[in-house]
């Protein structure tokens, strides 16, 4: 089959043969027809990563979208979304014709959004709804503030923000484009991002916010911890801006506020299934969406270049074989 193959840690992977992946006990073969390039992929193959650096050659790809070709627990056929380890634990992901994919990974799909759409909410989506439902508890009424609002796991928490009934949803981006992905999601309004978190703090005005979705931690996050609400709780996803933060004791105490943690990782299997399941529900009415753009398996090495450095119009999904 052909695939996307990472030979060199570090280095983008190839598009060449490689062997058709084997079926076993608990184990279901996928034929895949998309699969994102999402920023855990890069950090696997860095080789820099907590989990260590993964076995080469191995095929990336953590998640994708395709059809069960043989399966003891699904029938052949059925439309899934599905999970995997690749680059945290030996065996291939999804950047290949087809996939051997644990059987408790699969998600069964019944939703008329297509197939890179559904590629490119994936996991993002699981953690957008999340954060907000499981770990927030939003109630209907409340003000949320979305950190990193022109990113996947940005656009989704904006949007189910919305569809779970936030009186209002401010979102902070860092440029122009993503300012405009945050606005197309649905943000009541968008305020640029800064590195002085005094500068910050201004923009974000007089308002103060029941819920933060933080993906990004840094001074988005230490401005955001000062404009919370009696009560408020800012759920972390992430630290793509930095892996430390500045919380005031006296502010959160006054406050009674959470600084709380949040992974997909933490998720049993049927989280996982029925938080894809409410975020599809609502993307097939377009209330839930992330930009993405549609690259070819052939595409793959520039496609992993464009991510490394974010010269994107938003998601990347490779798309692989043609469903049906």
């Amino acid at each position: 089959m052909r695939a996307a193959v990472l030979h060199t840690h570090g280095e983008p992977p190839k598009h060449v043969e490689h062997p058709d992946p084997v079926a076993g006990e608990g184990v279901s073969i996928v034929r895949v027809t998309a699969a994102p390039v999402v920023p855990l992929d890069l950090l696997c193959a860095s080789g820099t990563s907590y989990f260590g650096p993964p076995a080469l050659p191995y095929v990336p790809g953590v998640q994708g979208v395709g059809v069960v070709e043989q399966s003891e627990v699904v029938a052949p056929g059925t439309r899934v979304f599905f999970a995997t380890s690749a680059g945290m634990a030996s065996g291939d992901g999804s950047f290949a014709e087809r996939a051997a994919v644990p059987d408790d990974d699969l998600i069964a799909l019944d939703t008329p959004v297509a197939d890179a759409a559904v590629a490119a909410i994936g996991l993002s989506g699981v953690a957008g709804w999340m954060a907000l439902t499981w770990r927030a508890q939003l109630q209907p009424g409340e003000q949320v503030l979305v950190l990193g609002g022109g990113g996947a796991v940005g656009q989704v928490a904006v949007g189910a923000a919305r569809v779970l009934g936030a009186s209002r949803v401010v979102a902070v981006a860092r440029s122009e484009a993503a300012r405009e992905r945050a606005r197309a999601a649905g943000a009541d309004e968008v305020v640029a991002a800064s590195t002085d978190v005094d500068e910050l703090t201004g923009r974000l005005g007089s308002a103060s916010y029941d819920v933060v979705v933080d993906p990004v931690f840094g001074v988005a996050a230490t401005a955001a911890a000062r404009v919370l609400a009696p009560g408020g709780r800012l759920v972390n996803l992430g630290g793509s801006s930095g892996d430390e933060a500045v919380f005031s004791s006296a502010v959160l105490r006054s406050r009674t506020a959470s600084v709380l943690g949040y992974t997909n990782n933490a998720l049993t299997s049927d989280q996982r299934r029925d938080a894809l399941t409410a975020v599809l529900q609502h993307a097939a009415f377009g209330a839930i969406a992330v930009a993405h753009e549609t690259v070819t398996l052939d595409e793959v090495a520039d496609a992993w270049k464009r991510q490394a450095t974010g010269d994107t119009t938003g998601r990347l999904v490779l798309t692989i074989t043609a469903a049906g």
